[in-house]
């Protein structure tokens, strides 16, 4: 029932209050803090944009691996997406690790249902330290059900693989790979080249867009630890489309972001997370 009591009561409007776009990512969380729904909404939150989330799985995990994964079940996970929506216009969305063909359903019924007008598929499927995380059955529903409603996959070279079906070990391959993966799934694809030569200086990202291509290069910077940079691309290119950027500035300014992100990492324990705030184009200084 709304409510009606007190100065704030709901339709009333604070002329000082400010608005800006509300998000949402579908994601698994991720209990070390550097990827998942908690890199997500502190990206969301770094770049200025209101984040919601709806949790796929809980995950015990830190940045050297997984070691358990728990699953929510599918009709939880579409009560999140229907309660945020019921009261959030959620006008852009992203998804990241979904575990299973049951989710991945509900996520792709409720996103044409609520309206959702883009969706960033993050198309998560193994860690880093190679544990799945997206069930063998559930490939085919993510690439038959999901991939078809996304405005933009974001693949990082193993994903881009397996998606286009072969090895990818040039920048002329994963040039290639962009091409035939957005062709395959009528949707735009960002082929993410970071484990491409990975003793090399430069980092070469692909965006395959409504037959064109463009050619992203940057130089790699010097890290032992880039856990959670995929989830943050994705969830930066949520905010920058959300703030009115085309695709194309959007990828670039993900780019830096998550360049600026790693670059500003920080010892915490034994390890060097992302650091979000130091990224952040409103930070007042890159003090972590």
């Amino acid at each position: 029932m709304k409510s009606t009591a007190g100065p704030h009561k709901l339709g009333a409007v604070n002329p000082g209050f400010q608005t800006r776009p509300a998000v949402m990512t579908i994601a698994c969380s991720d209990s070390g803090g550097g990827a998942g729904i908690q890199a997500d909404l502190k990206t969301f939150a770094a770049l200025g944009v209101f984040g919601t989330s709806a949790v796929t799985c809980l995950t015990a995990q830190n940045p050297s691996g997984v070691t358990g994964i728990y699953p929510v079940s599918p009709e939880f996970v579409r009560a999140q997406i229907l309660a945020v929506c019921e009261s959030f216009p959620i006008q852009v969305a992203k998804t990241g690790m979904l575990f299973s063909a049951e989710i991945i359903r509900v996520v792709a019924e409720e996103d044409v249902r609520e309206g959702i007008e883009v969706l960033v598929v993050d198309p998560v499927m193994v860690a880093a330290s190679g544990a799945r995380l997206l069930q063998a059955e559930a490939v085919t529903a993510l690439c038959q059900e999901l991939l078809p409603q996304a405005r933009v996959i974001t693949p990082n070279l193993h994903e881009a693989e397996i998606l286009c079906g072969h090895s990818i070990s040039r920048v002329e391959e994963l040039v290639d790979a962009a091409r035939q993966i957005g062709a395959n799934y009528d949707v735009a694809c960002v082929a993410k080249g970071g484990h491409l030569d990975a003793s090399g200086d430069t980092v070469v990202d692909v965006l395959f867009d409504e037959g064109e291509q463009y050619i992203f290069e940057g130089p790699r910077i010097p890290t032992s630890e880039t856990h959670g940079a995929g989830c943050a691309f994705s969830a930066a290119l949520v905010a920058f489309l959300a703030r009115g950027l085309s695709l194309y500035e959007a990828v670039e300014a993900a780019r830096r972001f998550v360049s600026r992100a790693i670059e500003g990492s920080v010892r915490i324990g034994r390890h060097y997370p992302l650091n979000f705030q130091a990224a952040s184009p409103f930070a007042v200084s890159n003090a972590p």
